[in-house]
């Protein structure tokens, strides 16, 4: 069973190794923000929901994820196994090539 502290480390540090990183998010007075605010080469940027394994995120967090979804943003919910980490580091690089692909046709 994987803690919701290894599985934040293990995104950090993967995240890290792409050539982002991946800060601890806290906006005071504004409850059920993501866990980690995801910042990565050519401007993309993400959010990501950190649990422990088989915890889903509670309904004001559900609500936050939606209005981050609404205004455009990427955002992971659930992540909650190093394999979930995986695939989403495996979506972030694929953001980062279109976003490096667009920026050279521009």
């Amino acid at each position: 069973m994987e803690n919701e502290k290894n599985t934040e480390r293990y995104l950090r540090n993967e995240v890290c190794k792409i050539g982002g990183t991946a800060y601890k998010f806290v906006s005071p007075g504004c409850r059920g923000v993501p866990d980690r605010l995801i910042c990565l080469p050519f401007g993309v940027m993400a959010f990501a929901e950190i649990k422990s394994e088989g915890k889903v995120s509670t309904p004001n967090q559900v609500r936050q994820q939606e209005k981050l979804r609404a205004l455009g943003f990427k955002v992971y919910a659930d992540v909650d196994t190093k394999s979930k980490v995986d695939e989403v580091v495996k979506e972030l690089k694929n953001e980062i090539r279109t976003a490096r692909l667009s920026k050279l046709l521009h």
